[in-house]
């Protein structure tokens, strides 16, 4: 089965669970001479990185992928790991790695008429518990509160809020009112319910000292994790942060690669590591990333907020662990989860099912491809 084509396709759309601003990302479509079609995306976010993205993916990849054995995604994640070595194997050429990779998993497990976690080692769990994740409108406490109530009333049990709807007006900038708020939640949602809080850790609103006397404020409402409370780059100070309170630290987002995660895996600054399978080098750099979590004694969440093809990915990631713990989900309609595919993804009782579909397991829509198609 070897491959005739690779496109990369940029898409725009208004983001609900963003009031409509709108997002991006990147898709990846590689076609055997079989006639299977696998898909991919990386989480590119930003308008000049999914069209940069899509260069790399086109002009770079496709000379090395085209006529190869699409059975052989290792060694093919290699080559394009080896031919990104002088612009880097972070930053937009890993969104492109990403992309590319998860669409070859997807070809290679219709091909052999299995699901990606029977690929990647077994399938451990059948469901995955679905993080109900939205963002905080610091500037309006009753919508917020709603929108908790309605995730109470949908059956999640774990459930995360953060940042912020404005850049001014963020979580983590006023003590008195974000404890505010995370204490109006927990009597809203009660004790049985698990909640993350997440911070935007790369903007430095906190410091050490900081970070320690917000983490003792929010004690108290039994947090399951506070999520990247400091820099990404500070790995001393997280590892100080974790050794100082009792709340566990969740981050990783912001991290690319196994090299990457190496160095914060072994910091001792992190309890539960995040990854997205949409930025860091796909399937095969989560799942090399997750040996070093397990090796460890780690555990980590899938960091997905985008579209059904990363939450397929994401689902098969944590599917074949037994360190995996749970993935965000978004909990409103969106049309990259519910119009990209024809058969989007539901949460029952807080959790989503892993299926035994060949593949990721969605059936990508290309006439929604092409409604949302950015150039």
């Amino acid at each position: 089965m070897n491959i005739r084509r690779l496109q990369a396709f940029t898409l725009a759309y208004p983001e609900p669970h963003y009031k409509g601003i709108e997002r991006y990302i990147t898709l990846a479509r590689v076609e055997a001479d079989n006639g299977l079609v696998g898909w991919g995306e990386c989480i590119s976010q930003f308008r000049e990185a999914t069209l940069a993205t899509k260069i790399i993916i086109e002009q770079g990849f496709s000379p090395l992928i085209i006529g190869e054995n699409g059975l052989d995604v290792e060694r093919l994640w290699q080559k394009m790991i080896s031919h990104i070595w002088w612009y880097g194997s972070e930053g937009i050429a890993a969104f492109a790695v990403s992309a590319v990779d998860t669409a070859l998993w997807d070809l290679k497990g219709k091909a052999l008429g299995l699901p990606v976690c029977q690929l990647l080692g077994g399938q451990l769990h059948d469901k995955i518990a679905a993080m109900a994740s939205i963002i905080f409108d610091m500037e309006d406490f009753e919508w917020t509160l709603n929108e908790f109530r309605w995730l109470c009333e949908q059956g999640y049990r774990v459930v995360k809020g953060g940042w912020g709807m404005h850049p001014e007006a963020v979580f983590g900038q006023d003590r008195r009112r974000d404890e505010a708020m995370i204490r109006q939640i927990r009597e809203l949602i009660g004790d049985d319910l698990e909640l993350v809080v997440d911070t935007p850790g790369h903007r430095a609103i906190w410091d050490l000292p900081t970070a320690i006397q917000r983490f003792q404020d929010l004690e108290p409402y039994n947090l399951k994790w506070i999520e990247g409370p400091l820099p990404p780059h500070d790995l001393e100070s997280h590892a100080r942060l974790r050794a100082s309170v009792s709340t566990p630290i969740g981050t990783g987002e912001d991290e690319w690669n196994v090299e990457s995660y190496k160095r914060l895996i072994q910091s001792g600054g992190v309890d539960i590591v995040q990854i997205d399978p949409g930025r860091c080098h796909g399937l095969t750099g989560s799942h090399h990333v997750i040996k070093l979590i397990e090796a460890e004694n780690l555990r980590f969440s899938a960091h997905t907020w985008s579209s059904a093809l990363n939450t397929a990915a994401s689902l098969h990631m944590l599917a074949s662990s037994t360190h995996a713990d749970c993935m965000d989900f978004k909990p409103h309609e969106s049309p990259m989860q519910h119009e990209l595919v024809s058969d989007p993804w539901v949460q029952e009782d807080g959790y989503v099912a892993v299926r035994s579909n060949p593949g990721l397991g969605v059936t990508v829509r290309e006439d929604i491809v092409q409604k949302y198609l950015l150039d």
